[in-house]
C-alpha cells in the first residue's frame, strides 16, 4: 500500500473500531440496538450453545493468534508494517460483527433485579465498566493502541516513537484496568439470561487464561524483570490492600 492508502485505511479502521465498540455497549446492555444479546427468535438450546460457542472461540482465536509477536513477523511480511495494527483491529471487528449478526439468544432468566436498587446498581456498574474501558487505553497511548499513531509517522516518513512501559492512573491498581473495565461491564446485569450467562463465563475465561497465559509472557519477553517487578506489585485486575502503588 502507498502511505496515502495506508492512511486511509487505518483512519476508515479506526471510525469502524468505534461504531462497532459502541454497538459492543449496546448488545452486551440490551439498549439501543436493533440485534442484542437477548433479542432475536429463539432457537434449538443445543443449536444456539454450538454457534455461540464458534463465534466466541473464532474471536478468541483471531484475538491470541494475530496478537502474537510471531504471528506478526511473519504478517508483516505480507502487509505494510504500518497498518498491522490496523489490520488487527478491522479483523477484530469482523471477529465482533460475526457475534453481532449470529448470536443465538438463551432468554431464560437466572436472576432480575431490573427496577430495583440493587438493579440500579448493577447499571451504574455497567456503564462504569465501559468508561473504565475507554478512559484506560487513553492512560497509556490510545492512537498507537488502535494503529493511528503508526499510520501517521508512516504517513509523515517518520519512525514510531514507542513511550515504552508506564505504570500511570488506574495502572498503578491492576496491571490490565482495560480487561477489568469489560469484566464489570459484562457481569453487572440487572437481568442476567443463560445467553448472557454463557457469554460472560466464556469471555471472562478467555481474558484469564489469554491475559496471564499469553499477554503476560510476551511482555515478560519485551520489558524484562521490570514487568516481573511490575507483577509482584500490582495484582492482575482486582485492587487489593496495600498493593497498587507500583512507582
Amino acid at each position: 500500500m502507498g502511505r496515502s492508502i495506508t492512511f486511509i485505511y487505518g483512519i476508515a479502521v479506526y471510525v469502524i473500531f468505534l461504531v462497532t465498540f459502541l454497538y459492543s455497549i449496546g448488545f452486551v446492555g440490551n439498549v439501543l440496538v436493533p440485534k442484542s444479546i437477548d433479542s432475536g427468535p429463539k432457537g434449538p438450546i443445543v443449536a444456539s450453545l454450538v454457534i455461540n460457542l464458534v463465534l466466541l472461540s473464532v474471536f478468541a482465536l483471531q484475538h491470541s493468534i494475530m496478537a502474537r509477536p510471531a504471528f506478526k513477523r511473519v504478517w508483516t511480511k505480507i502487509i505494510p508494517q504500518a497498518a498491522e495494527r490496523s489490520t488487527y483491529i478491522f479483523t477484530t471487528c469482523v471477529a465482533l460483527i460475526l457475534i453481532f449478526v449470529f448470536w443465538q439468544p438463551l432468554p431464560a432468566v437466572l436472576w432480575d433485579v431490573s427496577n430495583t436498587v440493587p438493579g440500579t446498581a448493577l447499571t451504574v456498574l455497567f456503564w462504569i465498566g465501559w468508561l473504565v474501558v475507554l478512559t484506560s487505553t487513553f492512560m497509556i497511548d490510545h492512537f498507537d493502541l488502535f494503529g493511528l499513531k503508526q499510520i501517521y509517522a508512516n504517513l509523515k516518513k517518520r519512525q514510531t516513537v514507542q513511550l515504552g512501559f508506564m505504570k500511570v492512573g488506574l495502572y498503578r491498581l491492576v496491571r490490565h484496568p482495560i480487561m477489568t473495565g469489560f469484566l464489570i461491564a459484562f457481569w453487572a446485569a440487572p437481568t442476567m439470561t443463560a445467553g448472557h450467562l454463557l457469554f460472560t463465563l466464556v469471555t471472562t475465561g478467555y481474558i484469564v487464561i489469554a491475559v496471564l497465559r499469553l499477554e503476560e509472557k510476551d511482555l515478560i519477553a519485551q520489558i524484562g524483570d521490570d514487568y516481573i517487578a511490575y507483577q509482584n506489585a500490582v495484582p492482575a485486575f482486582i485492587p487489593s490492600i496495600g498493593r497498587g502503588a507500583a512507582k
